[in-house]
């Protein structure tokens, strides 16, 4: 009501009903209307080929904001844990298929990547080296598996609650941060 009363339109929005015309009518004849407008607005159509409207059609698509648009949700723990339950089982099928091939082609090309290799550089690697490179291989792994066994329990129509999956989802955070630093620490 705030809003009608500032520009003057309680007087054409009111009891009568709406009426295009008389709505039209009405804001024409409001100076301060007008000015805000702009004045007149007019259409201008023009023809042009069918590649044009393509391209048009494409720049007006790379201008829209992907769905959803995830800066204007806050951050949950529900899609963030999605995101980065897809991430991390990405990121370990890379680098377990990565691994399987050379392991499979180092010896044909020269390569030795075989067991007594690989502990012999694992024993000769600073014990820094050592700790991150396990946390970068158990910090995904623990969040995958738990995350996995969480999606586990709502295939079994279990913690299917928005208070059940926001609380599974901290739980699966928690157990991660415990199993990693236990795995790190083996």
């Amino acid at each position: 009501m705030q809003t009608t009363r500032i520009i003057q339109l309680d007087q054409v929005f009111g009891r009568r009903g709406f009426s295009l015309l008389t709505t039209r009518n009405a804001l024409a004849s409001r100076p301060l209307l007008r000015a805000q407008l702009g004045g007149a607005r007019g259409v201008i159509i023009k023809s042009i080929p069918a590649s044009a409207q393509s391209d048009t059609l494409n720049a007006q698509r790379l201008l829209r904001p992907s769905s959803p648009h995830f800066t204007i949700y806050e951050p949950q723990i529900t899609w963030l844990a999605s995101i980065a339950n897809r991430i991390t089982g990405a990121g370990l099928s890379v680098l377990l298929y990565g691994f399987s091939i050379g392991y499979l082609i180092g010896p044909v090309i020269g390569v030795p990547i075989d067991s007594a290799h690989i502990v012999e550089l694992a024993h000769s690697l600073p014990e820094w080296a050592k700790v991150t490179g396990k946390t970068i291989l158990a910090a995904p792994f623990a969040f995958h598996s738990l995350n996995g066994i969480r999606h586990l329990s709502w295939d079994s129509a279990k913690l299917m609650s928005v208070k059940a999956v926001t609380r599974s989802g901290y739980a699966v955070l928690a157990a991660s941060a415990v199993s990693t630093v236990y795995l790190v620490m083996m």
